[in-house]
């Protein structure tokens, strides 16, 4: 029963499976989680996007665990820095994962956050700065921008290290290294926040048999990409390609939803 259901669903939804697949080990072989990937990918996709939001934001999760941990045992979070960031970001992204909204106006903000991502992607070696001076942000800064980026994540179904990595280097925040750090504990603890919001939200639903198989999916994918060691792209070529994909993806949804 188990294995012909098992068989059934990636019968019916293996190019997804696939996709998923290649993008984890691709990423996690140049160090990089993919939500913006996955996220495109579900969008193509028939699921209802109270599902293509869950789905994500639980694909969050099982990518930038690994990266948090390792990052803690290297020592690269400056507590007193992050903290400030993820104080408001928590419960803002429990909110805009609760809050009620139509599936026109995902897929319009979908489509923007998709474009958006696909523009810091393609400019974002010109945004990392190797200077080692850094700028202390003030605590009303630092919880206001993690409160809005937070809030707007939940409701599309991503971390948020999409806009906030861009934005600590444009300010110098901190090294590279400690951003990018930062940039997954941030994803993790709101992608966890937005999971909650969703799942409290009376018009949750998902599809635990097809996020199940993409969880494990994306799970080996990524041990097997951690081992790959960047062998076959450049962290810059792999972003300039997905760049691409999202746009296409994203242009793709605004044209269908806004005119």
């Amino acid at each position: 029963m188990v294995i012909s259901l098992f068989l059934d669903v990636l019968s019916t939804n293996w190019y997804i499976i696939l996709l998923f697949f290649i993008v984890a080990v691709l990423y996690s072989s140049v160090g990089f989680g993919g939500g913006s990937s996955y996220l495109a990918v579900l969008a193509l996709t028939g699921l209802l996007f109270t599902q293509i939001r869950a789905t994500a934001l639980l694909c969050n999760v099982m990518v930038v665990t690994g990266n948090v941990l390792l990052y803690m045992q290297q020592k690269q979070y400056s507590w007193k820095k992050v903290i400030p960031l993820t104080l408001f970001s928590i419960p803002m992204a429990f909110l805009g994962g609760y809050l009620r909204i139509s599936q026109t106006f995902f897929f319009i903000l979908l489509g923007f956050t998709l474009l958006f991502a696909a523009i810091t992607m393609w400019i974002s070696n010109k945004v990392v700065t190797n200077n080692n001076k850094t700028t202390d942000l003030n605590l009303a800064k630092n919880a206001g921008y993690g409160g809005i980026i937070g809030f707007v994540s939940g409701m599309v179904g991503i971390g948020g290290g999409i806009f906030l990595a861009p934005l600590l280097h444009l300010t110098n925040w901190d090294t590279p290294k400690k951003i990018a750090a930062t940039a997954s504990f941030f994803i993790l603890v709101n992608s966890i926040s937005g999971l909650i919001g969703q799942y409290t939200n009376p018009e949750f639903s998902i599809d635990w048999k097809l996020t199940s198989i993409l969880l494990i999916t994306v799970f080996i994918g990524g041990q097997i990409g951690s081992r790959m060691s960047n062998q076959f792209f450049t962290p810059t070529q792999l972003k300039k390609a997905t760049a691409i994909l999202i746009a296409f993806v994203s242009v793709r949804i605004l044209i269908k939803y806004l005119f």
